[in-house]
């Protein structure tokens, strides 16, 4: 007959137990650790999953931090490995698809700064690089494709009038929402977003499609030009 294995036996349990109490409770009362556990559990089969998260978190210092950091640099850390660094990664992307396709499906109309918000924030969640979007919107606002333009570096995203006018001509938009982030957490616009937000409401002016917005997104907090007065207005060629 095999011993039984009073080690094996307890982490067994306690998975279990971590389990149960998510169905029953959701995560809200989780510590970080605990959500970082239970989430390597899925990845993680026959290990003790705790010491694996305390790990990353001491590492990496907070739970966002984890799931933004190269899955290369996950896979070094003790116990973890390619696998469940490729998991951990792709839950700040499949969190971004979820919202997006969320709101994509529901054919929301972005007519205020708040809506609009709700839309841009998952959009931005968790990158460590500057992305620039053109939301083209109908003659309803309500949104025809987020077009991506550009992926640049934590300072900069280049972002040429000329892309920006054939992703509009391309989806067929009255009007459209300019949109970008600032990873550093900063949302005040530099120089350059109003320089940028001048060039562009003059080249999709000049193709009737009109800027709703320029956002720009800094974690959960944004400055709208509009919202601020600062969104130039287009000036026609004499």
């Amino acid at each position: 007959m095999a011993e039984s294995n009073p080690g094996k036996q307890l982490h067994a349990g306690h998975r279990k137990r971590l389990k149960m109490r998510f169905l029953e409770e959701g995560l809200d009362n989780f510590e970080d650790h605990q959500a970082l556990e239970l989430l390597l559990f899925q990845a993680i089969p026959r290990l003790d999953t705790n010491p694996i998260a305390h790990r990353l978190m001491q590492k990496f210092g907070s739970l966002s931090a984890v799931l933004e950091a190269d899955p290369k640099d996950l896979a070094k850390v003790e116990g973890v490995g390619t696998n469940a660094a490729v998991f951990l990664s792709m839950i700040p992307q499949l969190t971004r698809r979820y919202f997006h396709d969320r709101v994509r499906h529901s054919r929301r109309t972005l007519n205020t700064s708040e809506a609009a918000v709700e839309y841009l924030v998952p959009l931005m969640a968790g990158r460590s690089e500057e992305v620039f979007y053109v939301i083209c919107l109908d003659s309803q606002l309500r949104v025809l494709y987020p077009a991506l333009i550009s992926e640049g570096t934590v300072k900069d995203a280049l972002v040429h009038p000329r892309h920006v006018a054939e992703a509009a001509v391309r989806h067929k938009a009255a009007s459209v929402i300019l949109a970008h982030n600032h990873p550093a957490g900063s949302i005040k616009p530099s120089e350059h977003d109003h320089k940028l937000t001048r060039n562009l409401v003059q080249a999709l002016g000049g193709i009737h499609v009109h800027v709703v917005d320029h956002i720009i997104v800094a974690g959960e907090q944004i400055y709208s030009f509009s919202r601020e007065g600062t969104l130039p207005a287009y000036e026609a060629a004499r």
